[in-house]
């Protein structure tokens, strides 16, 4: 199990606020709250958490603008929450660097589920775990990816991704040069149905390469666009 890791819930609703805390403190999750965007923009900057649950709609700066200035300094998991119907809002989201939603009105255990699932996946909760030698990485000419420690590394320099920009270059390297249509990184990357703009998978690779070619230009050409189609992880021509 997740060992005290540490959430920041964003809501300028006290009442949600109140009872997201209740039950992930059941959890011996450590809560801290904040009531509008620039609370939580300065929290989220100054300080470490596993996962932050914000809500889009704040007064003074909304979650989409919280996240976008976030992820220029923080890679921080984060989950978006929002009303339902608001879907041009949680592509906005996804685009910005979100990587999970939750619809409103949710159940309380519902979080409580999501927010264990994303520390599972990215690694960001402390594990008590006894074994510490690293044994799953693999290696491509000018990238290498370390699961268990979950880091990056292009030409011998560690790149800093997100939860969502990790899983992505992951599930792409799992399967080299296997062609996949934005649909099908959507349904896998994203873990569940999603019918929205395919802008999504694009912000993403695009900001993954980006964040790649800072480092290494090389390890940046191996995520190579099938046009018409989707993506692909290229590793001969490299």
């Amino acid at each position: 199990m997740e060992a005290n890791a540490k959430v920041l819930v964003v809501d300028d609703e006290e009442r949600i606020r109140r009872l997201v805390r209740m039950y992930l403190e059941r959890d011996d999750y450590i809560i801290e709250e904040a009531e509008n965007g620039q609370e939580a923009l300065n929290l989220a900057l100054n300080n470490h958490y596993d996962v932050i649950l914000l809500d889009i709609m704040m007064p003074e700066i909304d979650g989409i603008e919280v996240c976008q200035e976030l992820r220029k300094e923080k890679t921080t998991p984060v989950i978006m929450l929002t009303a339902k119907g608001e879907e041009s809002n949680r592509v906005q989201g996804f685009e910005v660097g979100a990587d999970d939603y939750i619809v409103k009105p949710f159940s309380p255990r519902e979080v409580v589920l999501r927010v264990k699932a994303l520390l599972r996946r990215t690694g960001s909760a402390n594990f008590n775990e006894t074994e510490t030698s690293t044994k799953n990485v693999i290696v491509f000419p000018h990238l290498t990816i370390d699961y268990d420690a979950y880091r990056v590394t292009a030409d011998d320099m560690e790149v800093n991704l997100t939860p969502k920009e990790y899983e992505l270059l992951c599930f792409l390297a799992q399967s080299p040069d296997k062609v996949f249509k934005r649909e099908e990184l959507l349904k896998e990357v994203w873990e569940y149905e999603f019918f929205g703009d395919l802008r999504t998978v694009d912000t993403h690779v695009k900001r993954l390469r980006e964040k790649l070619s800072k480092v290494s230009k090389e390890a940046s050409k191996m995520i190579v666009t099938v046009w018409g189609v989707g993506y692909k992880f290229e590793v001969d021509d490299v």
